[in-house]
């Protein structure tokens, strides 16, 4: 069985990237969130193996989402993904911690590559 991924990002083209991205591979898009807040209120019901989490979103952001939904489930392993590849705001992912950081725009090798070290 395929290791299940909810991606959370407010971009309806990022849905469809990454469930092509993800095509053929032992990873599978479960659930997609458009907002921090869906993303917490949902992530018990689908136990998502792994999460994607952007950081800008409206309402409540990836990283403050990342925040809450790690003090609740410790284990929960979450790559951040953003057009903000700063060291300041990926310093700030993984003191949160976040697995991984993929930097917009989305490449299937870099996309595989945390996917697969956040999991390991």
């Amino acid at each position: 069985m395929g290791k299940r991924v909810m991606v959370v990002d407010d971009s309806r083209m990022v849905e469809i990237q990454m469930k092509k991205l993800l095509e053929n591979t032992q990873y599978e898009v479960v659930s997609f969130c458009r907002k921090g807040e869906d993303a917490v209120a949902r992530y018990a019901d689908v136990q998502p193996d792994l999460v994607t989490m952007d950081i800008l979103m409206p309402g409540m952001d990836g990283l403050e989402a990342s925040r809450i939904l790690l003090e609740a489930n410790p284990d929960a392993k979450i790559v951040m993904m953003s057009h903000l590849a700063y060291d300041e705001t990926i310093d700030e992912a993984m003191s949160i911690g976040a697995r991984g950081f993929i930097a917009k725009p989305l490449d299937r090798e870099r996309v595989l590559s945390a996917l697969d070290k956040a999991g390991a």
